[in-house]
């Protein structure tokens, strides 16, 4: 029976985004193999989005995600117009079959708002549930809102409220992913890389240091704050607003002294063809993780263009890297460098691939949704 789904990206970045926007790829994957299943989706985004949809329902022409780095009561309208619109469309129309929504905290307390006659919601977390200790511990969504989490072992650190509305996990997928067993790994030229935003919970500062101590060559790959590029920081350079930010600080006080620009380099923001490339040749990825990640996007990039994984066992590391098979996980961070300079011998990139090819394509996804949605709409009834 065909579905028509409203899914919620939210007001802060285009679906697919350029460049750094780890929750709008995770839709832009999605997106198109659900309506290869019949879905038919009706997209809540920005205007400037690019995705083929059904219908697109947007108030924003662009992204606001720079509004973020501004105080709350300057931006604390941005999601709240944007779940205005979502809201104005279900209760205006009648042929919402279910909504999916993606937007943090906002749009799960929206959704539970709506009473019994909206239409059954499924939440997606992408997030650290150790977050908004007072909604996620006390939520009740009653039988029609239900979440998911990203990963087993973000669900098994949530809250028991949340976990009471939980239908499971879906792990997250590429499209690097597809037939990506049939593909040859690219010749390796040697960097390490670490890829994602630059903040304490990632350990960029950690990577840097331990490239100095063991002498690899790190190439540290995304934006710091709302900054995608190293020329884009240094204008900011005088700016109290990038001051006060806390992803800023982390950058100039622990990153930065590490970056030489011959053994640490910090390239920015970097998308499509260039960023895969970046990946491809790197003889490992890098997550010295200090949060315990909960989905792991980088993490599936890397298998899929047949890097392996080298990286702190937290978070959802050990439920997608296969210990000497697919990468390397330590929970001693002095082990790392080791790691890494064996990495070449104990990893073949064939296993990356193959195993990403079978486990974090798109369409292992939406089919793995496609059954959470059948199962919220049963549980509504």
């Amino acid at each position: 029976m065909s579905l028509t789904v409203l899914i919620n990206a939210g007001p802060w970045l285009p679906v697919p985004p350029n460049g750094y926007g780890g929750i709008e790829n995770i839709i832009a994957a999605l997106v198109p193999e659900l309506r290869r299943l019949d879905v038919r989706v009706v997209l809540a985004t920005v205007g400037s989005s690019e995705l083929a949809v059904d219908e697109q329902l947007s108030v924003f022409p662009d992204g606001q995600f720079e509004s973020l780095q501004r105080p709350y009561n300057q931006s604390c309208g941005v999601v709240q117009a944007h779940l205005h619109a979502v809201v104005r469309a279900l209760r205006e129309r009648d042929d919402i079959d279910l909504v999916h929504d993606h937007v943090e905290a906002a749009g799960l307390a929206t959704l539970a708002a709506l009473g019994p006659d909206a239409p059954p919601a499924l939440h997606t977390l992408h997030w650290d549930l150790a977050k908004h200790p007072e909604l996620y511990g006390s939520f009740d969504g009653g039988n029609r809102v239900r979440v998911n989490g990203v990963s087993a072992s973000q669900l098994a650190r949530a809250p028991e409220a949340l976990r009471d509305h939980s239908v499971g996990h879906v792990h997250l997928a590429t499209p690097l992913a597809t037939d990506a067993d049939r593909r040859r790994p690219a010749d390796k030229a040697g960097h390490v890389v670490v890829l994602g935003r630059i903040n304490a919970g990632k350990g960029q500062d950690l990577a840097a240091r331990l490239a100095h101590q063991a002498g690899f060559d790190l190439v540290l790959a995304g934006p710091v704050g709302p900054y995608r590029q190293p020329a884009d920081l240094a204008a900011a350079s005088g700016d109290p607003v990038a001051a006060a930010n806390p992803d800023v600080q982390f950058w100039r006080e622990h990153v930065a002294p590490h970056v030489d620009g011959v053994r640490v380099r910090w390239i920015g923001t970097v998308a499509g063809r260039e960023r895969d490339d970046l990946v491809a040749s790197a003889r490992a990825s890098l997550f010295p993780l200090r949060w315990a990640e909960p989905g792991g996007t980088a993490v599936v990039e890397s298998l899929a263009l047949g890097t392996p994984v080298v990286g702190l066992a937290k978070g959802c590391l050990p439920e997608l890297i296969d210990h000497d098979n697919t990468g390397l996980l330590t929970d001693n961070e002095e082990e790392l460098p080791d790691l890494i300079l064996t990495t070449p011998t104990r990893i073949d990139p064939h296993d990356c691939l193959t195993a990403a090819a079978h486990r974090f394509t798109p369409a292992v996804m939406a089919r793995a949704y496609l059954d959470l949605y059948e199962r919220v709409r049963k549980l509504a009834v």
